[in-house]
């Protein structure tokens, strides 16, 4: 039988503040830039405008021309795209990640974790629902930066999922609980963990070091950069996921709940 493996390729950009033409410019030299067959992109969060708290002047519908580019990425590269950007709906204002294939069909997950300490929860609406999407056989749940403080959201209660990505906007001065918290996740859901952020400095004079990380089911680091601005491709076996946890069959015996919405 064959192996199930997944090419993911990480993009940690230094971002523009909220200049959005200039940010999908510099994904596409990236991306054009790459020379193999890509499977999965993934970018930061607000990977268009930067960690803004101003979605009055920055938000687009599901319509809006970042969505519409990134449909044409993901068609172009017969690839998925994915990431997080300024979703308005129904009035509401939210941090959305998009999941987008080639053909054009997309799925949504909303931030359900919101930044209070840095307001988000003030300018956008929390999402109640978790995404989990398969490609390859390999099922993979994207979750969006503050989301990884917070582990029953994460729980992997019944090998939901081999992959736990996070896409994120986490400052320098936080790296440490950055690392920490996506290894821990890997460790307890037994799940490959995918974390990619982004680097340089924001309108907010944040500073941004990266440390984009990808942890294996045992807590192994599989590959990490910080300091500068990367595009790197990775892949993903699904026989490391299912061989640990034959080895270590611990999640038989998490605790059963339901978080109510």
């Amino acid at each position: 039988m064959a192996q199930q493996q997944l090419k993911v390729t990480i993009v940690q950009p230094d971002m523009h503040w909220e200049d959005k033409q200039a940010n999908l410019a510099q994904y596409e030299q990236y991306l054009s830039a790459v020379g193999e067959k890509m499977e999965v992109v993934v970018l930061p969060e607000m990977f268009s405008t930067g960690f803004s708290m101003a979605p009055e002047r920055l938000a687009e519908t599901m319509d809006g021309s970042t969505v519409q580019w990134m449909k044409s990425i993901a068609r172009k590269y017969t690839c998925i795209l994915t990431s997080s950007l300024i979703i308005e709906e129904d009035g509401k204002y939210y941090n959305r990640l998009l999941w987008v294939q080639p053909d054009g069909k997309m799925a949504h997950y909303d931030k359900r974790h919101l930044f209070g300490y840095a307001h988000e929860d003030e300018h956008y609406h929390a999402g109640d629902k978790r995404l989990i999407v398969s490609v390859k056989g390999i099922r993979i749940c994207p979750m969006v930066c503050y989301d990884l403080r917070f582990p029953v959201w994460a729980r992997n209660r019944n090998e939901d999922y081999d992959v736990l990505l996070y896409v994120a906007n986490w400052p320098e001065r936080r790296s440490l609980a950055w690392k920490t918290l996506l290894q821990a996740r890997a460790i307890e859901n037994q799940s490959y963990v995918i974390g990619v952020n982004r680097v340089g400095e924001d309108g907010n004079n944040i500073v941004y070091s990266g440390d984009s990380s990808v942890f294996g089911p045992l807590g192994e680091v599989v590959w990490q950069h910080s300091g500068s601005a990367i595009c790197h491709t990775i892949n993903i076996h699904k026989e490391v996921v299912e061989q640990a946890r034959q080895q270590f069959p611990f999640l038989k015996d998490a605790d059963k709940f339901i978080i109510p919405e």
